[in-house]
């Protein structure tokens, strides 16, 4: 497809300006990408890792997807393999790189975005090592920018091995005794599951976990979602509301039955700490060797000084995604 690319002339330099720039080469980015290359318009996706599919390679290593095969892809390539299996996040990997490079996407490998601002019309994007231009900007970097670890964590020993769910990758990381693992979302519920194999191991939370099967009627779950109109649900409908009030669900009952056998000593939610040992809300504590922080990401946008693009709460201020 034949894309027009235009000049732009800042300070007397003339600089190559795009209809659209790309900011992550994620699911997301990529996705955008196939879409962008069927048009006219000249586009460039910029992405901070060495290779594409990195941010899915680095996380823990026993990490595979509630969703099969068959709900993991992108338009346009399957993802190899039974298409009711669950894929390993190294094949997810794998796959968003053969994904870009089978529809042969522009993108810009080892490219960090530091700052974005709008002049005249037209955003100016500045990386480590350079300054792009277009004439807009797609935001595609996900939430997961830092970490979001309890303040008492600080307190802590430093005899104590604490790691974030970002940072841990496998058994080998840890310390004989006892593991906490703080956060009862699905990363922290399989984590959990994982270290009771070799560790005494507990996991606070601060409601009740609900549990959805991944497979019912031999059917995947997310197929029955699907014909009911689950996941096609706008935020703004009905049943789009009550699921976000619900919250998100742990899937798989293999998870439940290992804690209620006994495996994952459950708490509830972790409130303070002092040295070596952790309290709790119900006003119990305990000692531990081990922590795992599966307590979510805190985005960070202070990058993108455009005004009007946040909101007082340092959301993200839009409409389906598009902004003022």
């Amino acid at each position: 497809m034949y894309m027009s690319i235009c000049s732009y002339t800042l300070y007397g330099l003339v600089l190559v300006i795009y209809d659209v720039i790309v900011i992550g080469a994620g699911q997301a980015g990529l996705s955008m990408g196939y879409y962008l290359k069927k048009s006219s318009l000249s586009f460039l996706i910029l992405d901070k890792n060495e290779r594409i599919g990195d941010v899915w390679r680095n996380r823990y290593d026993s990490l595979v997807l509630f969703t099969p095969r068959s709900y993991s892809s992108l338009r346009g390539l399957p993802l190899e393999g039974d298409p009711n299996s669950f894929p390993t996040k190294n094949e997810v990997g794998d796959y968003l790189e053969r994904y870009a490079n089978t529809f042969d996407l522009p993108i810009q490998n080892n490219t960090e975005v530091h700052r974005i601002t709008k002049l005249d019309g037209i955003f100016h994007i500045t990386t480590h090592n350079s300054s792009l231009i277009a004439k807009n900007v797609i935001i595609a970097s996900g939430p997961f920018q830092y970490p979001k670890i309890p303040k008492f964590s600080k307190e802590l020993s430093k005899e104590i091995v604490q790691l974030h769910t970002s940072q841990f990758k496998n058994l080998s990381q840890l310390q004989e005794g006892t593991a906490l693992v703080v956060g009862g979302g699905n990363s922290g519920t399989q984590i959990a599951v994982e270290l009771a194999e070799s560790h005494h191991t507990y996991l606070p939370v601060g409601k009740k976990l609900r549990y959805l099967p991944l497979r019912f009627r031999n059917k995947s779950v997310f197929e029955w979602f699907d014909k009911l109109g689950l996941l096609k649900a706008s935020n703004t409908s009905l049943i789009g509301k009550r699921i976000q009030k619900m919250g998100d669900p742990v899937f798989g009952y293999e998870l439940l039955g290992k804690i209620n056998d006994g495996k994952v000593n459950m708490k509830s939610r972790a409130v303070s700490g002092n040295k070596d040992v952790i309290t709790f809300n119900d006003g119990t504590s305990l000692r531990v060797e081990n922590i795992i922080w599966a307590t979510g990401f805190i985005p960070d946008y202070s990058w993108v000084e455009i005004p009007n693009f946040l909101s007082s709460t340092g959301s993200v201020k839009h409409h389906r995604g598009i902004t003022e």
